[in-house]
C-alpha cells in the first residue's frame, strides 16, 4: 500500500502543478525517501532543430573565414616577393649578388655581411688580406675562433647568425658535429625572426623529409612564405636554368603539389 499511496501523490503533484504527463521528464527530481531519482533533460524536437541550424551556421561561417584567408594569403603570395631582399645585396657596392650567391660571394663571420667576390677582391688589391672589407674586423685564424665569433651575433638575436649556425649545425663544420634536430631548431628560431633563408632551408627540410618526419604541406608553407619576402623562388631559379630548382618542380607537380 505504501507504493500505491506514493503513486498517488506524484499523480496529485502533477495535477496540482498543472503539469501534463507528455512532460513529465522535465520534473526536478524527487526525493523519495533518501533516494534521489536524476530525470534526463529531453530536448524537443524545435530546440534540436535550432541547435542544429546554429551549428550549421556557425560550420559555415568558420569554412568562409578559412576561403577568405586562403584567398589572401594567395593575394599576398602573388603581389609580394617581386624583388630579391635586401640580403641578397653587397653591402659594399651595392649591387646584387649574382647567382648563384654561395659562388659568387662570401658572408662574414664577423658581421654576418655577404660580401661579393669582386668587393672582395677590390679589398685585397688594396692591401686587405686579413680584415672584413666591411667591418674591418680580423678574418678569424680557425673554425674555434670563426664558431665564437657566429655564437657572439647570436646571443644578440641576429636572425642570419642563427640561420648561418644552423647550416654549420647540419653539415658538421666549424668542428661541431652534424646535429640536424638542432639545425631545424635554429632554422625555426631564425624564421621566427625574420630570416628569408631559414624558411628556404625549412622548406626544403619538411618537404623532402630530410633530417625531419616529412611534412610537404608545411615544407611548401615555408617556401611561400620565403617567396613572399623575395627570396630567388624555386620557380624564378629553374627560369635562370637551375637544374635542380627545374627537377625539383617537376617531382612537385608530378605529386600534386604545384
Amino acid at each position: 500500500m505504501r507504493f500505491k499511496h506514493t503513486h498517488h501523490a506524484i499523480f496529485l503533484f502533477i495535477s496540482v502543478c498543472n503539469f501534463s504527463p507528455s512532460n513529465f521528464d522535465t520534473l526536478p527530481a524527487l526525493d523519495c525517501g533518501g533516494y534521489q531519482r536524476k530525470t534526463p533533460v529531453v530536448m524537443s524536437n524545435e530546440a534540436a532543430a535550432v541547435a542544429q541550424a546554429a551549428g550549421s551556421a556557425a560550420a559555415q561561417v568558420a569554412v568562409e573565414s578559412a576561403d577568405q584567408a586562403a584567398r589572401s594569403f594567395h593575394q599576398r603570395l602573388i603581389a609580394s616577393g617581386h624583388g630579391r631582399p635586401e640580403i641578397d645585396m653587397c653591402p659594399i657596392c651595392f649591387d646584387l649578388v649574382e647567382l648563384p650567391m654561395h659562388k659568387n660571394s662570401k658572408v662574414k663571420a664577423c658581421c654576418m655581411k655577404r660580401v661579393c667576390d669582386g668587393c672582395d677582391l677590390a679589398a685585397a688589391q688594396r692591401g686587405m688580406y686579413d680584415t672584413c672589407p666591411f667591418c674591418r674586423t680580423a678574418i678569424p685564424a680557425d673554425d674555434a675562433s670563426m664558431l665564437a665569433m657566429v655564437q657572439k651575433r647570436v646571443h644578440k638575436g641576429d636572425a642570419e647568425a642563427i640561420y648561418f649556425l644552423g647550416c654549420k649545425y647540419n653539415h658538421g663544420k666549424l668542428g661541431m658535429a652534424k646535429n640536424a634536430p638542432r639545425a631545424i631548431e635554429l632554422w625555426t628560431e631564425a624564421a621566427e625572426l625574420g630570416s628569408v633563408n631559414a624558411h628556404s632551408e625549412l622548406g626544403h627540410t619538411y618537404y623532402c623529409g630530410d633530417g625531419a618526419e616529412e611534412d610537404k604541406p608545411r615544407g611548401i608553407h615555408h617556401w611561400q612564405l620565403a617567396a613572399m619576402k623575395g627570396h630567388v623562388h624555386w620557380i624564378i631559379s629553374a627560369e635562370m636554368g637551375n637544374e635542380q630548382s627545374l627537377n625539383a618542380i617537376k617531382d612537385m607537380f608530378k605529386e600534386g603539389h604545384a
